[in-house]
């Protein structure tokens, strides 16, 4: 599938807001978690890394609201408070997954700043997680409705830009 030349994604930190651009112009905006441990570009860090990136790939296209995904795959399990009691530990990965790739070589991109190796991703979190607090490992977490909407529009291509603070 071609690029959606006409939408490019914008993650403000300091707001922990995703705002959605279409042809140049805001037209959606979504509250987001980012990194507990605050921007970081550094492998092993736990930070939302910053910067120009793009969408590699869109994960999970069929998969229900709620599936749980490890290692970029689906574990035909539904996300449920019984299973979130069953695996407390785990950090959940839900519905869909834009993963991101880095465009600038040495700061998110490549050597031990490399987005995508860090395994990156925009993606939904259980309902019960709070967003528009930093609470993620790295990733950028989204209710799950939002990313199925999200997921109807974003292609691989789409560009990505994660901001400290506007």
């Amino acid at each position: 599938m071609a690029p959606n030349s006409s939408l490019a994604l914008q993650i403000n930190l300091s707001d922990q807001v995703m705002t959605v651009f279409r042809d140049g112009r805001e037209w959606l905006c979504y509250r987001v978690s980012t990194a507990l441990a605050g921007p970081s570009e550094r492998d092993g860090s736990g930070g939302t890394p910053r910067g120009r990136h793009r969408v590699r790939a869109c994960i999970g296209g069929g998969q229900p609201r709620g599936a749980v995904f490890r290692g970029r795959r689906p574990t035909g399990e539904t996300w449920s408070p019984q299973l979130s009691e069953r695996y407390p530990d785990r950090d959940w990965i839900l519905t869909r997954i834009l993963w991101l790739c880095g465009e600038v070589p040495g700061y998110n991109r490549l050597g031990n700043v490399d987005s995508m190796r860090r395994f990156i991703y925009i993606h939904g979190t259980p309902d019960t997680e709070p967003l528009g607090v930093p609470a993620s490992h790295g990733c950028i977490r989204m209710g799950n409705d939002d990313i199925l909407q999200l997921w109807e529009w974003v292609t691989p291509g789409t560009p990505v830009n994660i901001l400290e603070r506007l």
